[in-house]
């Protein structure tokens, strides 16, 4: 077993401040790279570690190649009353999903349940993020988007699909909101780049090499292997996992007008595969919606019922040798409070990307 490696810790608004200088050093407006640094330190904070600052380093080369509009003009495409069709015009994901979503948001607050996709974008952080602004406005809120082609369909042996994640959340009264959020793959392509960076091995039933044979290296996965969908193969509901993934592409990016499945553009520029030959839409997409809890029933009387579905899955009787069933967000609260008070640990070879990113963009971190 690989030694831990060390880590340091710094507060969120250390992070939230260096990243949004970071962003405004490439030209991203003041208001915008704020609001990128919140959603990246949302899923430090909540312990996605796979997609917060350690993302940093892959937005940072993309806009220093040009390969990502630090002023976008948003073009409605199609509009409703509750839909709306958005070319992105290829802005930063992690501005475009927020002013998308808010605009989902809008539509919902005004007739009932706003629907919204977007092409021609890129990574927007974690799914969970927008969800989480729906319940602040007591909405259920829904978002998805589909990614970087790392992961094989059930039978395959090659790259074909993204993680293409979902998240939705409810609001409950006295007890927490119910907050899920779940790639449509086994595990998240950051979680193999996390587990390499800490010199640690995958469950098998995550990835395949090259050859398609599951493999428990990280590197064999990087170099030409996959990502498995959730299930992994037929016999364990893998098949339900690639139809979830096939879901979120056709809804984000047939739909939307955007990529899809292997045509979708890298974002992880170190990790790039060779391109397809044909393009099938403009860049990344994704899909945010809104539902008045009002058009189904009373706000008050619907959180009631959510604490009492809460209550009642809490009192499971636990399986052998565990703590007994959480609910969906329990986790990402925890973490929450305990990186709110004592800081995000970062593992070093994330801090050295930071580092990089203070040489790249002259913009200091730590004693830089």
């Amino acid at each position: 077993m690989a030694e831990k490696p060390q880590t340091c810790t710094f507060s969120h608004e250390y992070l939230e401040d260096f990243t949004a200088n970071v962003f405004v050093h490439f030209g991203i407006p003041q208001a915008d790279a704020r609001q990128a640094a919140l959603v990246l330190s949302a899923s430090d904070l909540r312990g996605i570690e796979s997609h917060g600052v350690a993302r940093l380093l892959a937005y940072v080369e993309l806009l220093k190649e040009g390969l990502i509009n630090p002023r976008p003009n948003l073009k409605i495409l199609r509009e409703t009353p509750s839909t709306a069709a958005i070319d992105a015009d290829n802005g930063l994901g992690l501005v475009i999903g927020p002013r998308a979503n808010e605009i989902a948001m809008e539509k919902a607050e005004a007739v009932g349940s706003g629907w919204v996709t977007v092409n021609h974008t890129n990574h927007f952080g974690i799914a969970g993020y927008y969800p989480l602004q729906a319940l602040e406005r007591d909405l259920i809120g829904w978002a998805m988007t589909n990614s970087s082609r790392m992961v094989a369909p059930l039978w395959g042996a090659e790259r074909m699909l993204g993680t293409n994640p979902i998240a939705i959340a409810f609001p409950g009264d006295e007890e927490p909101p119910i907050v899920i959020d779940l790639a449509t793959s086994a595990v998240a392509f950051g979680k193999i780049e996390m587990a390499d960076r800490k010199q640690q091995e995958l469950p098998l039933g995550w990835a395949i090499d090259k050859t398609g044979v599951e493999t428990s290296s990280p590197a064999a996965m990087m170099e030409g292997g996959a990502l498995l969908p959730v299930g992994s193969n037929r016999d364990r509901g893998g098949h339900k996992g690639y139809c979830l993934s096939a879901m979120v592409d056709i809804l984000t990016g047939v739909l939307g007008g955007a990529n899809w499945g292997p045509f979708a553009p890298q974002f992880v520029m170190r990790h790039r595969v060779a391109e397809r030959d044909r393009t099938v839409g403009k860049g990344l997409g994704h899909f945010f919606g809104a539902m008045q809890i009002a058009g189904f029933m009373d706000p008050a009387e619907f959180k009631t019922r959510v604490d009492d579905w809460i209550r009642t899955f809490r009192a499971t009787k636990p399986a052998p040798g565990s703590d007994g069933v959480l609910i969906p967000g329990d986790p990402e609260r925890a973490s929450e409070a305990e990186r709110r008070e004592h800081g995000i640990p970062l593992v070093m070879p994330v801090v050295e990307d930071l580092r990089q990113v203070a040489r790249i963009s002259g913009v200091p971190f730590e004693a830089e």
